[in-house]
Order: C-alpha cells, then structure tokens, then sequence
C-alpha cells in the first residue's frame, strides 16, 4: 500500500497521522452539522433578554472560538479536562428553557453567574465519576443514547421544514431542498468507493447549498455586512451570582452531564467498539464543566457535546483526532474573521435538515444496538421499557407536570433525557439482579 493510502486510511483510527488537506473536509462536515445547532441558542436567550444586535451578533462569534476550544480539549486534554476523544462541543440546547426564565426574571448577567457556578460543579463532579460512575450502568447508558436520540429526531425534523418559527416552515420549497439533499446523501453513500463515502453528509450539504441558491434561499446578507476581525472580550457582562437561578441552572447542567456521559459511551459503543473508560468519562465531563465556566466569562452559554456529531461519527466511522481538529481549527476561523461564520450561517436549515434527520436516525438505531449488547434480560427489557416510556411519553405531554414547581418542569417537562436517565438509574439501582440482589451503588 502506498504512503498516501496509509495516511489516508488513518481517519479510521484515533491517533494517526492523516495529510492536512485531506482532512479538512471531514473536519467541514462535523462544522457544517452543528453550526446552526452552535448560534441557535445565543440567538433565542439573547432575544429572550433583550440583549442588542450588536452584543448578540458578538456572542455568535464567541461561541464559535468556544466551541472549537471546547473541541480541541476534548480530542488533546489539557491535564485531567478532555476525553482524548472526537467529541465535538459547542452551545447546548439543554439550557435554553431555564435560562428563558432566568433571564428575564434576574438578567442576563445572572445567567452567566450561574453558568460560572453550575460548571465548576459539573467539573469537579467529573473528577469524581470513577466513584459515582458505577450507577451509569450500561443499560442506563443505552438508555439515554437511545433517548438523546429520539429527542433529536424532531430537531432534525423541524430543520428539513426550514427551521422553527420560519415563516415558510414546510413549504414546497423547503421539501424540496431537504429531500434533495438527503437524496444526495443516499446516492453519494452508494456510489462513493473507499474514502470517499464518509463524505457523504458534506456532498449533501454542498450540493443542497448549490440547489438553495438557485432558489434564492440563501440569505448573503450577513456576509457582505461582515467585518474583518473579531476577538472576543473578556466579562462583556458583569455575572451575577443569585442562588435561585444557581441551584435552578446548577440542576441543568446534572442533565447536561448525562448526555454528556451518554455520548461518550454512544461514541466508544458503536464507533470504537468498547466501553468507554473511566478517565475518558471523567475527561469529558470536567470538560464539559469548565470550559462552560469558561464559555460564561467571556459572555458565552456552556458548552456540551453535540449527539448530531456523534451521529455523524457513527455514520462515517472517521474518528481520527487530528481530522476532527482541523474541524475545530475551522470553528476558530469562524470565531475570529466574522465572514467565515456568516457564510456558513447562510447555509439554509432545510439543507441542514436533510443531512441531520438520517444523522439522528443512527443515534437512535445505536442506542438500540446498545440495549441489544446488553441483552434480553427481563430485568434489562423493564429498564429500557419503562425509562423510554415515561421519558418519551411524559414529556409529550407536558401539562401533566402542571402541578410540580417551576424548577421540576423546566427540568424535566421537556427533557426527555432527563426523564430517560432519572427513570433508568431508579430502576437500575431497585431491579433485582439475575442473582436477587438489587444492583449495587
């Protein structure tokens, strides 16, 4: 085998060498699958607490650098923070309904506060996992990748009818450009050979781009109005620290540690075939922790692993740190000339829809194949049956959480991995084993 095939032929492993520029695409791929995902909820929290055009347009910016910096901790390490893994991160959706009514209630500045607080406690729990791990079992852990993937799946949905709240949402127009790109997708993973087919997502989002602009569906005004150079600013807001909204937000990033925990063992389950280790979870956590307070400091929201790119890596199987770095490398571009991330924010939702609903198919279909490695048991069937049950089912409706306080609701109304892990871990920890034990904490 040549030199060249050698090192392309790393992508499919952790630490291999793999030549710069045929890299990049793969690194595009995982950029263009999250970057929507990334700004969503700046833009919602900063509209929700009014914050200016020019502030929030500033945060966008942020959380691109914050994101490729998470990346980047998380696939090298720095000490103890990061997995050595290719876990993208970037904004969590997770925090957007709290931090609605955070914000609001008591400011944006006490948003960041907490944000400060809750990832210093979610970094230091993850120094600890290795003591608390054990009630992660892996049927709770297939049980929560199955849920983050159902809970996902409306997303996805949701972006091929053109985005939500778009006023064209499920146009003809907009069903057109999601079923072409997926259509794109499914041919290009057909006839591609070799390397080539883990492209598959990134032809669809470029042909998908083409076929918008065509119609007029690419908005460029954000790329003609962008300037040249943008750093961000260290405390653009001054934080507040007020305790309700610390223990209300400090309670959300619990949640966000689950699915954080879920992703690294969806991403070692199904891509690496193995469990993932103590330190690797540990790493990711604290990651996930810090580099949110981090995230707050600069005026940013935390930060979490993205179940979209976990899609993508149990689509493609390309798991090399150094391709997904330059991934990252693209997202600090994006950060710091404002021009690239415009230009990739023109990319229009239902293209990004296309791609993504096939993408979160297979987190769902990985959950599944995780329930399976764990096995048929009776115990293992009513721990997956109840915990998606009540996940999936309660948080369809969630007037019945009406009688609970705000804080209950937030969390977990609509939360179906929240409701997912809660259940699971429950049912885990009272279900007799095969012996008639319960299982151990």
């Amino acid at each position: 085998m040549s030199r060249e095939a050698a090192s392309i032929s790393n992508i499919y492993t952790l630490d291999g060498r793999v030549p710069l520029l045929r890299s990049v695409p793969f690194g595009l791929q995982h950029v263009l699958a999250m970057f929507v995902a990334n700004i969503a909820p700046i833009m919602i929290v900063a509209g929700v607490c009014k914050l200016s055009p020019q502030d929030t347009a500033s945060l966008i910016q942020t959380a691109m650098i914050v994101a490729g910096v998470g990346t980047l901790v998380q696939l090298f390490a720095v000490w103890r923070i990061g997995a050595r893994l290719p876990l993208v991160m970037g904004v969590s959706f997770t925090f957007v309904s709290i931090f609605c009514f955070v914000g609001p209630k008591w400011g944006f500045g006490a948003v960041l506060g907490a944000a400060i607080v809750g990832g210093i406690i979610e970094g230091l729990l993850g120094f600890f996992a290795a003591y608390w791990r054990r009630i992660i079992s892996p049927i709770v852990a297939a049980c929560v990748v199955t849920g983050i993937g159902f809970s996902l799946l409306p997303v996805g949905a949701n972006s091929f009818a053109g985005g939500f709240g778009a006023p064209d949402f499920g146009s003809v127009q907009n069903w057109v450009l999601g079923t072409f790109t997926l259509l794109s997708c499914i041919a290009f993973n057909i006839f591609a050979k070799g390397h080539l087919k883990p492209l598959a997502v990134l032809f669809g989002l470029v042909t998908g781009y083409i076929l918008a602009l065509f119609m007029g569906k690419v908005d460029l005004s954000l790329v003609s109005s962008a300037g040249l150079l943008s750093l961000p600013r260290f405390l653009p807001f001054e934080p507040e620290f007020n305790l309700s909204a610390i223990v209300s937000v400090s309670m959300i990033f619990l949640v966000s540690a689950t699915e954080t925990i879920g992703d690294t063992s969806a991403m070692t389950s199904t891509v690496l075939k193995r469990d993932a280790s103590d330190r690797e979870i540990s790493g990711s956590l604290t990651c996930d922790g810090f580099v949110s307070s981090l995230s707050a400091l600069f005026g940013c929201l935390p930060i979490t692993s993205f179940s979209q790119n976990i899609g993508l890596l149990a689509m493609t199987k390309v798991v090399n740190r150094y391709t997904i770095a330059t991934g990252a490398g693209i997202m600090l571009l994006a950060g710091i000339f404002p021009i690239v991330g415009a230009l990739l924010a023109s990319l229009p939702e239902a293209v990004l829809g296309g791609c993504t609903i096939m993408m979160f198919g297979n987190i769902v279909i990985s959950g599944l194949m995780m329930i399976g490695n764990c096995g048929y048991s009776q115990r293992n069937v009513v721990i997956a049956a109840l915990s998606l049950s009540v996940g999936l089912g309660f948080t369809q409706a969630p007037q019945m959480f009406a009688i609970f306080p705000d804080i209950v609701r937030t969390v977990f109304a609509e939360n179906c991995v929240a409701t997912v892990f809660i259940v699971a871990v429950l049912m885990n920890l009272v279900m007799p084993q095969e012996g008639g034990r319960k299982a151990s904490m």
